[in-house]
């Protein structure tokens, strides 16, 4: 399923505190690191997950390597990975993530049986969105020419 309602997103988005963003880059063009940025500016507190930069820093934050090596409760899991990559990252999430809530696989990331899996375990799946997009939109952030989305103008 790639079609989720306004009152699904919406409430996935205000109760979920922890994020922990796979795939995340240290490259402030790429889409995961201006993600990630938005969310974190946002109030979520953003666990950036990228083997190649763990170790390293971004928004003030360790990079860790692996999802195993969080912690604490984290309600979403956001993939920034190939759909093929989704299956181990779903895994190692559902063996080591306490308070796991969401898996959200980013625009063009979606897989079907990681997706009956983790459903299975009784979390919320959604798969070919951006929460940054969705929350943007569902909180009447999202900008087009300047203008709020639902904002009329009598100039225009």
């Amino acid at each position: 399923m790639t079609q989720y309602s306004d009152d699904l997103l919406r409430r996935v988005l205000r109760g979920t505190k922890t994020i922990a963003i796979v795939g995340v880059s240290m490259n402030p063009v790429r889409p995961s690191y201006f993600v990630a940025r938005y969310l974190d500016l946002k109030g979520f507190d953003i666990i950036p997950v990228n083997p190649a930069y763990g170790g390293e820093r971004i928004f003030g934050k360790p990079i860790l390597s692996d999802l195993s090596e969080i912690d604490r409760p984290v309600e979403m899991v956001d993939i920034f990975r190939r759909s093929d990559a989704v299956p181990e990252i779903v895994e190692v999430a559902l063996a080591h993530l306490s308070g796991l809530q969401t898996i959200w696989m980013q625009i063009g990331v979606s897989h079907a049986d990681a997706t009956s899996k983790a459903e299975a375990a009784g979390l919320t799946v959604i798969q070919n969105r951006c929460p940054k997009i969705e929350y943007q939109r569902l909180f009447g952030e999202l900008r087009m020419g300047g203008f709020a989305t639902g904002v009329i103008s009598s100039k225009l």
